[in-house]
């Protein structure tokens, strides 16, 4: 395993957070009562030349929780069969578990305290993130609980759009509208625009760490 590296570039340039891109994909809006169906979370790490980049991916189908409620309007627009054999999903703590447990294990090798959601409109990913951790009793979540970065925001900044779609085609980022709407192909969408803002930002002169201006 690799040892923490408490210097690191990544941890400096984003203040001892590690940014981890997270989607999700649910069984309706409220976090509180409706199905945790997917999950998807994007590793990012920074290279020798102070960008930042998709380093992987960690996902899983998740098993509606006991209870839980599906709205058909929300199936519709994601297409989740929630019962299909052939999701091969897990349950939500298993699932859940599996994702924090390699979340915890970067922040550690990066140097970082904790992780921070990054996410387009991520107030709701976070929300979702947040009950699936207290119906689980997860006693170890690495991700702040309400501090996260908005590419939609951000997006809105530098490329004067906020749908995810068009502002991953302003940022140059192939979009596949058939693709849409699942938590792997979002959440890498999602990095790889958060990641093209970032070191924009780097080549117009704005902050990095000291030692990663290439």
């Amino acid at each position: 395993m690799n040892e923490p590296s408490p210097s690191s570039p990544i941890a400096r340039r984003f203040r001892g957070f590690l940014p981890v891109v997270v989607d999700v994909e649910t069984g309706g809006f409220n976090p509180a009562t409706d199905a945790l169906l997917e999950i998807a979370a994007v590793i990012l790490r920074m290279d020798s030349d102070g960008r930042l980049f998709r380093y992987q991916t960690l996902s899983h189908h998740v098993e509606p929780f006991p209870g839980a409620n599906l709205e058909a309007a929300s199936l519709a627009v994601n297409g989740i069969d929630p019962h299909h054999p052939f999701r091969f999903a897990l349950p939500e703590t298993e699932a859940l578990g599996n994702v924090l447990r390699e979340v915890r294990r970067h922040v550690r090798e990066t140097g970082c305290t904790r992780a921070v959601l990054v996410g387009h409109n991520p107030a709701f990913d976070l929300s979702f993130l947040n009950a699936a951790v207290l119906r689980c009793d997860v006693k170890r979540n690495p991700f702040h609980p309400f501090s996260t970065f908005d590419t939609a925001t951000l997006a809105g900044l530098a490329y004067g759009q906020t749908v995810l779609a068009k502002a991953a085609q302003a940022a140059g980022i192939d979009w596949d509208t058939r693709e849409a709407h699942s938590a792997i192909y979002d959440a890498e969408r999602t990095a790889d625009l958060f990641c093209n803002i970032v070191n924009r930002w780097k080549e117009l002169g704005g902050w990095v760490p000291d030692d990663s201006r290439g």
